[in-house]
């Protein structure tokens, strides 16, 4: 039977369970730690204690909040054995329904081998669990000594983040050999480039020839990728290519002429 959970209906209706299936819908079905606060951050205090800083998260739908750090006891390691302990959040359902969540430490198996995470709950509450668990962080332990944390969640970033990365910005770089320039259009850590432009020198570049263009910056490729343009004319005389660096700089292989129209395209992935 429909009902309808945001408005007035003359007594107490709206639950827990709609508001959490409303999250889970517009957020998604994983868990998260939202972009405010300390984010959960966490601090080693000792060999045997660990402090968790404040945040919001949201696990299948239910929002859970961290209003001051809390500090947590890591059982002892032994020497000569090492052991892997989780942080989660646990969502429990209890007596009445009542639903609750906390931080725990969930204890690894000592090992002399390679240690593995323990179990954890993984049922649900959306699909009628009774227990769950967020990982939340790592806690390796080597003898008596605690590594370094490694966390296990995702930051969900927040709407503006997602408008800003859908919103186009727009640049160019000036092409070698004219007074004409490339537009350059980024819409998140994508990058487009076209251009149907005049040439005003002749080049003939067999191999990669730095020119003293740059790719301004906003524009430039990730680290492990490159710039990649590539420029032709209709009759097929003219032909090359453009590369940019991660640094902006940018080299030039082909062959072009002057007074020809080329048209130039290009895509790449910025850091």
């Amino acid at each position: 039977m429909a009902e309808l959970v945001t408005g007035h209906a003359g007594k107490a209706h709206a639950t827990a369970e709609q508001a959490a299936g409303l999250n889970a819908g517009i957020l998604g079905l994983d868990d998260y730690v939202l972009n405010v606060h300390d984010k959960l951050k966490i601090t080693v205090v000792s060999a045997n204690k660990v402090t968790i800083g404040t945040g919001e998260l949201v696990m299948q739908g239910r929002h859970v909040s961290q209003g001051t750090p809390e500090d947590l006891i890591v059982t002892n390691g032994s020497q000569g054995q090492k052991r892997n302990d989780l942080i989660v959040c646990r969502y429990a359902k209890g007596s009445q329904n009542i639903e609750s969540a906390k931080l725990v430490v969930v204890r690894g198996t000592p090992t002399t081998g390679t240690p593995t995470d323990p179990a954890v709950n993984t049922t649900s509450p959306l699909d009628g669990g009774t227990t769950y668990d967020m990982p939340l962080y790592r806690i390796p332990l080597d003898g008596i000594t605690i590594g370094t944390p490694v966390a296990l969640f995702n930051v969900l970033k927040p709407m503006s983040d997602v408008w800003d990365s859908l919103t186009p910005v727009t640049g160019q770089v000036r092409m070698p050999y004219s007074d004409r320039y490339i537009t350059l259009v980024r819409v998140g850590r994508i990058v487009t480039a076209c251009a149907y432009i005049t040439l005003t020198s002749n080049f003939n570049q067999t191999s990669n020839v730095s020119v003293n263009e740059t790719i301004p910056k906003g524009f430039r490729p990730s680290g492990d990728s490159r710039a990649v343009m590539r420029g032709t004319d209709n009759s097929g005389a003219i032909s090359f290519y453009l590369y940019g660096t991660p640094e902006g700089k940018m080299v030039l292989n082909g062959t072009g002429y002057t007074g020809r129209f080329v048209g130039i395209s290009g895509c790449w992935i910025t850091a």
